[in-house]
């Protein structure tokens, strides 16, 4: 038996989907498929395979190393890997030993930028067929589920903000390279700040509709292309999804803008503020809402004047402003992320809701009657893992729902509303994350102290660092 059906890991969805997916790799003559999973920090990483070997791959699993689930944003291995337990507390984890690749059938595409390649998005199994449980695809998978249980789907639109530029230097002398290597050295595809100007767009439009045919042809599911208020500075936004769907377009979004803007002479970036002159900080707002299973119902809509959302939804958006300080962490998982919460401006700075104001961190969208009624969260950055951001705000909601919290009042001037602060750092966020057992029940011990771990590698290089500022201040004072 193969590994697939050995340990039942697909669904009778996911077998027809292999069934044309075999079809479409001989009609289409594909020579290579892509395969990959989303790492810790939501980045693919994998294998390709010539189109043979790829496809007896399928059911039987392709192997890769498990440091993959080892590595900080610069790809610097933080775990002892090759001590006992590899510094898991697993012996599975230790030497770095491999782990298979399983690809989920449903998520195959043909590439419109790679000529005759496929892609395939993956889960992450040990070799008994056991989920790795840091994988994070896995982890979402499970707290869907989860809603599953209680008769509900969760669903999503995004909204991502980033930064596309002209290539100037991609820094590619070897004394450039590093862990990390040096950033490449980019010029403007337009002036600042005109928020949604045409003139703008125009500017911008050869580059945004490359990226844009390339985005329709992988089916994703577009809405519109808009020129944000920075300079080079652009915003995607998609039609609502059920389930993974949202996660995994997510991931599959970001990197092929990447990927096409590089193919034709652009560098594409989704950090969220960089350290370029003038630029504007981007951020990924997640409208999300519960439909009923089955009758797709929206749960979220309500059915008394008066109110802006149903019980159900005013405990659900209780539970987000419960947690707001610990899932900040999930939502904005990176050093330069932080420098976003900033007062008076697009973004919010702390835990509030209001009625269509885009200075709160949730904006209530919609009202009695209204099926699209919805909750915006602002508080994302794009460079977030999207099955972690959505992942939190599933299970702190929920604590809301089983604890029927009470949201305050909507904070009509969001700057001066008496409320709790978001943290100022990541490592705000993680000592919040840490201080908060709701969530280490909820995803685990294991899976909280790993992510930790990283995050607190990440910090500890960052405040090895002299930085421009400090050497400003004090070298010539002191």
């Amino acid at each position: 038996m193969t590994f697939v059906a050995r340990h039942a890991l697909w669904s009778d969805e996911q077998q027809e989907a292999a069934k044309r997916l075999r079809r479409v790799v001989e009609e289409q003559k594909l020579e290579t498929i892509r395969l990959s999973f989303p790492d810790q920090h939501g980045i693919l990483r994998g294998k390709t395979l010539v189109a043979a070997e790829a496809l007896g791959s399928l059911e039987s699993g392709c192997s890769i190393t498990t440091t993959m689930l080892a590595k900080d944003t610069s790809h610097r291995t933080v775990f002892p890997v090759f001590t006992s337990g590899g510094g898991f507390g697993m012996k599975e984890m230790e030497g770095a030993a491999d782990i298979l690749m399983v690809p989920d059938p449903t998520t195959f595409r043909v590439l419109p930028w790679a000529p005759a390649t496929g892609w395939l998005l993956c889960d992450i199994y040990f070799a008994d067929g056991r989920p790795v449980p840091f994988a994070t695809r896995q982890l979402f998978r499970g707290v869907l589920d989860q809603l599953g249980t209680r008769g509900y789907d969760f669903v999503a639109g995004l909204e991502v903000e980033f930064h596309l530029f002209k290539l100037e230097d991609a820094r590619m002398a070897p004394e450039d390279a590093g862990q990390p290597g040096q950033p490449p050295s980019v010029s403007l595809l337009s002036q600042g700040y005109q928020y949604l100007t045409e003139q703008r767009y125009d500017l911008m439009e050869p580059a945004l509709e490359i990226i844009r045919r390339d985005v329709m042809a992988l089916g994703l599911p577009l809405r519109s292309v808009e020129v944000e208020f920075g300079p080079s500075q652009c915003e995607f936004t998609f039609a609502p999804r059920k389930g993974l769907a949202p996660a995994d377009n997510m991931v599959l979004f970001r990197s092929a803008v990447k990927q096409i803007a590089r193919r034709h002479g652009y560098h594409a970036t989704f950090m969220c503020r960089p350290k370029l002159p003038n630029v504007f900080a981007s951020g990924w707002h997640l409208h999300q809402s519960i439909a009923a299973t089955g009758s797709g119902e929206n749960i979220f809509m309500a059915k008394e004047d008066g109110e802006p959302l149903s019980v159900f939804g005013r405990y659900y958006l209780a539970g987000l402003l419960q947690h707001a300080r610990a899932s900040a962490v999930f939502s904005t998982p990176t050093i330069n992320g932080y420098k976003r919460y900033r007062s008076y401006s697009l973004a919010p700075d702390r835990a509030i809701w209001g009625r269509d104001n885009r200075g709160v961190m949730i904006r209530v969208l919609g009202g009695p009657g209204d099926t699209a009624t919805r909750l915006e969260n602002r508080i994302g950055e794009p460079a977030a893992n999207p099955y972690l951001y959505m992942a939190s705000q599933i299970l702190a909601a929920l604590d809301g729902v089983d604890r029927k919290l009470t949201p305050p009042p909507s904070a009509d001037t969001p700057y001066e509303a008496k409320a709790e602060f978001l943290p100022k750092s990541l490592r705000e966020a993680v000592f919040a994350l840490q201080e908060d057992s709701f969530f280490r029940n909820a995803f685990g011990a294991e899976f909280v102290d790993y992510y930790v771990h990283i995050k607190n590698a990440e910090i500890e290089r960052y405040q090895a660092e002299v930085s421009d500022w400090e050497h400003r201040e004090y070298f010539e004072m002191f």
